[in-house]
């Protein structure tokens, strides 16, 4: 599952970087709402990094997230698509081509929104703590220690 979260997360980052630096000309706001995007895409590759190391409280970021940006996504395809008439401007990109990345945006945010939940149910995020020489390692060795070993005598 975890693998799952983090390769929806660099989806979803590699779609937003691509959106915003291929309409980087026409963002409403101008650079600023670029920059800010590119924050976010950040955020994005640095909740896929703490998700890889097991991190706490990461999941619950990632589902607030995908819900944002996919409320964004769900708001913002339709201008994208408007921008084929004549006297508008055009981006580095088609607008066309921007516009369907804005929609396939939607899908990959509800399943990562879905397999965050799932994941944070399984609990796999919380640590379970054990007594320092309570010999139960948690099958990491397959045997269970007895003790300090003794020396030998000679």
């Amino acid at each position: 599952m975890r693998f799952v979260v983090v390769l929806l997360l660099l989806v979803s980052a590699l779609l937003m970087a691509v959106i915003v630096i291929g309409g980087w000309s026409l963002l409403t706001g101008g650079p600023l709402w670029g920059v800010i995007s590119m924050i976010v895409v950040s955020l994005y590759l640095l909740l896929a990094f703490m998700t890889g190391r097991w991190s706490r409280g990461a999941l619950t970021l990632i589902i607030s997230f995908a819900v944002l940006m996919l409320i964004f996504s769900a708001i913002g395809f339709e201008s994208w698509f408007a921008r084929d008439k004549t006297d508008f401007s055009q981006a580095s990109l088609p607008s066309d081509l921007i516009g369907l990345l804005t929609i396939l945006m939607i899908p990959v945010q509800i399943a990562l929104a879905v397999v965050a939940s799932i994941a944070f149910r399984q609990e796999w995020h919380v640590e379970e703590e054990r007594p320092i020489g309570s010999g139960d390692d948690g099958g990491a060795s397959g045997t269970a220690s007895s003790g300090p070993a003794s020396p030998t005598p000679a």
